[in-house]
């Protein structure tokens, strides 16, 4: 069974900040970050230790301070990290199929 991050339950209140921030994004020319990428940044990157007693106001403050160029730096690590992963499987394939 997953469990969802601890900050899951401030998705819907921050909404309009997250929407704020894309629109930063497009203004900036990135048309095609999502809310959902955007989410698993946060996630993944800003809150990957949580705290115990975050505040609504300190996630909204978080999701506000995301610079482009961090976003994308860790979009760009990600891609990498999967295209290892599938090359290894590929690899794998070819000494299973022998």
């Amino acid at each position: 069974m997953k469990i969802g991050h601890k900050y899951d339950c401030f998705r819907d209140t921050v909404q309009p900040a997250l929407v704020s921030k894309l629109e930063e994004f497009r203004l900036l020319g990135y048309d095609t970050i999502t809310e959902t990428s955007l989410w698993e940044f946060l996630m993944k990157k800003k809150w990957k230790k949580t705290q115990e007693d975050k505040k609504l106001f300190e996630v909204v403050q978080d999701i506000m301070s995301v610079d482009i160029g961090e976003f994308m730096n860790f979009t760009t690590i990600q891609a990498f990290k999967m295209d290892e992963f599938s090359f290894a499987n590929e690899e794998e394939r070819r000494e299973l199929l022998k």
